[in-house]
Formats: structure tokens, C-alpha cells, sequence
């Protein structure tokens, strides 16, 4: 029987090969084994009740129906006014454009910057997702490998030496998934001065912003109103599957990306939207606080913890809830490695193939997405595991 082929693109899409670990986690705890899990990275705090009360009394008050593609203009306003009170930097609520999480911003920047053949520069490693919407969209994603010297950041220099005919942008993140660093500002200016240059655009993926733990946290918006910036109220503000994010575009980009907006997903959740409205409460941001600083001990209890066991971490995470560790002195095969943590000790942590291809056989990511208790269980496992 004749069947429909399969277009080319997706050869060059991944699948998120820490699903794979998670089928299997979920595998052995239905069969009883306990599971620490370290591998996905969703907050493991629920949605903050101010904000899930706001969600019910949407629905109750039937605020169901569809917004404009940019999202409701009280949550636009809302966030332009976060941006003036928390950064000092003002936004024009008509360049900010709610999104169906900050995947539903990835696509509109993908889909509005980068024509088929056109190169966007990436740092190897980073968050699969960017460098499969640069795919999806008919253009190259060349990651460019990244260690300890920059923070596993690109630099000024690396953009620059990189940079050909064919590249249209860069991609930045920060604090970034999976390392948890973020680019200094420094390096930040020098980005956007080489792109600027160049012509090119420049799109700063910001989505945990709000956990950032030394420091004061900064946005890409400081530089000028030409970045394009990507948001979420998944990590900071704790509402994972509620999937809204926002992209904030400049004025001349925003009709185009409204125009895509409208055909891919018509508009985000209106209940979603309406919840959203709440996490800008002072109720609600001192619950953030409060998790945030949570996060802090658990990076700050991890860290030194996987440096006595023998994994590398060079540089101290500086904000997420990641660290991504050399196993070099344990394993050259974190993939393999990663399933028999699990199968032998019970813990699950993320392979660096998942996140690129620089060293990624050595590199595995923990997520400190449980609480301190479950992490000190999940380092007597390894200590066990590491020691047989």
C-alpha cells in the first residue's frame, strides 16, 4: 500500500530523548520502584493560588471567548508595567503579543525573521526547541560549541567569527536551559552591536528571567527597542500547563507577527490569559519570591554536592533550576549512563545529547525541580551507585 511520505524537514528534528527516561521512571513506579526525578524541568511548586483563582472566576464570570491575536490588553498592559517596575525599561504594550507559551514566541520570531536557507546562530548547548523552530521554518540553526571560558554563553568574537552571508540572527538565553548561566551584560551589548551591524536580528530567549539568584536579573529590552524578546509565566510565575508565554517584538516586526499569530493560533487561552492577570499581584509575587529563594538552596546544596561526587561544573549556575555537569570522570556514554542511574538507582537526569552536540556524550543535566529532602535522597543514590 502506497502511503503518504513523510516531508523532509523532520529528519532534522529531534525527538526530546529525556521522554524516553521519563516513560521509563514512569514505567518503574507503576511497577512500585521510587523514583527521584531530576530530568523534566517544570517547577515542581503548584500554580500560585491567587493566579488559580482569578482562572476560576473567569470561568465562572464566562470570560471564555477569543481575544485578539495580541492577547488581552490588560495583560499586555499589565506586563509592559512589570518591565517599567522591575527594570526600570519601558515597553509599549502594542509591541507585546501573548503567546500559547513561549513555544508559540520562538515560532512567531522564527516564522517572521528567517526565510528557507537563512542561518541563525545558536549556542551547543541549549534548549532543543530553538534550533527545531529555526528547522521548522526552513532555516539552518548552527550551533556554535561553548564551554567554561565564555559560561557557555556566545560571545562578541564567536558571533563575529561565525557569522556569513546566509545568518540573519542569533539566538540567546538567559539564564539558559541547560546550563543555568546567564550572558553577561557586557557580552550582551557586544552581541547586539554585532548584529545590528550586520543587519541581522537579534532574539534573547528570557523565559526564566524571574530566577535569577545573584545578582540583580536584567532583559535584552535595556539595549533598544530592535531585540526581540521571549517570555513565559511557565518557570518564574508556575503555570506550566496553563502554556502561555509572550514575545515582545519591535513596532516595525509587530503587524507581521500579529498577522502569523492569527493564522497558527489564533489567539492564546482566554481563561489562561485572565489568570495571568493575578501573578502581577503583590500576593502572588511574594509566593514567587518565596519559591524562588527555595530554588537557591536547592543550586546551592547541588552544586557542591556533584562536584565532591566527581561530575564538573566549572561555572556556578546562575539562575533556572539546572546544572549541567561533566560525567566525564564517570562515563563517555551520558545516554547510556542516564538509563542505568535510573534502572540501578532510581534517580532520572537529562543526556547532553538532548541539548546538542559539543561534548554532549560526557554532559548530563540535573533539574532541581524537587525539594531538598528528594535531592539529598537522589545524592545518597548516586554516592551508592558511583561507588559500586
Amino acid at each position: 500500500m502506497t502511503r503518504p511520505r513523510i516531508a523532509a524537514r523532520m529528519a532534522g528534528i529531534a525527538p526530546f530523548h529525556v521522554m524516553e527516561l521519563l516513560a521509563r521512571a514512569q514505567a518503574l513506579e507503576a511497577a512500585g520502584r521510587d523514583i527521584v526525578h531530576m530530568e523534566v524541568g517544570e517547577p515542581d511548586f503548584v500554580t500560585a493560588a491567587p493566579v488559580v483563582e482569578a482562572g476560576r472566576r473567569a470561568l465562572a464570570e464566562g470570560r471564555t471567548a477569543y481575544t485578539a491575536a495580541k492577547g488581552l490588553t490588560a495583560l499586555r498592559t499589565a506586563i509592559s508595567d512589570d518591565y517599567a517596575r522591575r527594570y526600570g525599561v519601558g515597553v509599549d504594550p502594542d509591541c507585546i503579543l501573548v503567546t500559547p507559551g513561549a513555544s508559540g514566541a520562538l515560532l512567531l520570531a522564527a516564522g517572521v525573521l528567517l526565510d528557507p536557507g537563512e542561518r541563525c546562530l545558536l549556542a551547543d548547548p541549549s534548549y532543543p526547541c530553538n534550533r527545531h523552530f529555526v528547522r521548522f521554518c526552513g532555516a539552518e540553526a548552527l550551533g556554535i560549541p561553548v564551554g567554561a571560558d565564555t559560561r557557555f554563553q556566545l560571545t562578541p568574537e564567536l558571533v563575529a567569527a561565525h557569522w556569513d552571508a546566509r545568518t540573519a540572527a542569533v539566538m540567546l538565553a538567559s539564564p539558559s536551559n541547560p546550563t543555568g548561566t546567564c550572558v553577561p551584560p557586557a557580552a550582551l551589548a557586544g552581541i547586539h552591536a554585532e548584529v545590528r551591524a550586520r543587519g541581522g536580528a537579534l532574539i534573547v530567549d528570557e523565559i526564566y528571567q524571574g530566577l535569577v539568584y545573584d545578582g540583580e536579573p536584567a532583559t535584552a529590552l535595556a539595549g533598544g527597542e530592535d531585540v526581540f524578546v521571549i517570555n513565559s509565566f511557565s518557570k518564574y510565575f508556575g503555570m506550566t500547563g496553563w502554556r502561555l508565554g509572550w514575545l515582545v517584538a519591535p513596532a516595525s516586526h509587530v503587524r507581521e507577527a500579529e498577522k502569523l499569530a492569527q493564522n497558527l493560533f489564533l489567539a492564546a487561552s482566554t481563561p489562561a490569559q485572565h489568570a495571568a492577570l493575578a501573578a502581577f499581584t503583590p500576593e502572588a509575587e511574594a509566593i514567587f519570591v518565596e519559591r524562588r529563594e527555595a530554588f537557591r538552596r536547592r543550586r546551592d546544596r547541588l552544586v557542591p554536592a556533584l562536584r565532591e561526587l566527581g561530575f564538573g561544573v566549572p561555572v556556578q549556575p546562575d539562575g533556572a533550576f539546572y546544572v549541567y555537569a561533566d560525567a566525564g570522570r564517570h562515563t563517555d556514554d551520558a545516554y547510556a549512563f542516564c538509563f542505568e542511574l535510573l534502572e540501578a538507582a532510581g534517580v532520572a537526569i537529562t543526556p547532553g545529547i538532548d541539548f546538542g552536540a559539543h561534548e554532549a556524550a560526557t554532559h548530563v543535566r540535573f533539574a532541581y525541580t524537587t525539594g531538598l529532602d528528594r535531592i539529598e535522597l537522589a545524592l545518597e543514590r548516586l554516592r551508592r551507585f558511583l561507588g559500586r
